[in-house]
């Protein structure tokens, strides 16, 4: 077996052992992966890169999207679904534009995102230990 097989099937088993706020981690994690690798893509000017890599960076941004309970969430679930749409829509004219300034900014706003959400789920968890 080779090792991107070993790892892709230790990828998949981690997928399906965690927790909710552990996947929604690994969704933004894959987001700013695959936003660097489209700016990566925009400065080398490989169009190949950059649609492969926005087309799953919308993928993700739609997962996001879909999966939000704004009833649940009260108002910062209304905010966060009125950013993602906004993410969605700045992702199709990066693709469309290649607006290198504007991607950073993507880049900035998912990093942030990804850094609150997994502060907050490492909160979660240590709370559970503590009434476990």
């Amino acid at each position: 077996m080779s090792y991107g097989t070993m790892q892709a099937n230790y990828r998949e088993m981690e997928i399906h052992a965690a927790s909710p706020e552990k996947l929604l981690c690994i969704v933004f994690e894959q987001l700013v992966v695959n936003l660097e690798r489209a700016r990566i893509a925009i400065e080398r000017k490989d169009i190949e890169l950059r649609v492969v890599s926005l087309r799953r960076a919308r993928e993700l941004v739609t997962e996001l999207l879909t999966t939000l309970d704004v009833e649940k969430g009260g108002q910062l679930g209304v905010d966060l679904a009125g950013i993602y749409q906004v993410m969605l829509y700045e992702l199709v004219d990066v693709g469309i534009r290649g607006d290198l300034k504007v991607m950073k900014q993507l880049i900035n706003i998912a990093t942030a995102l990804r850094d609150g959400f997994t502060g907050a789920a490492q909160q979660l968890a240590a709370q559970r230990l503590k009434t476990a």
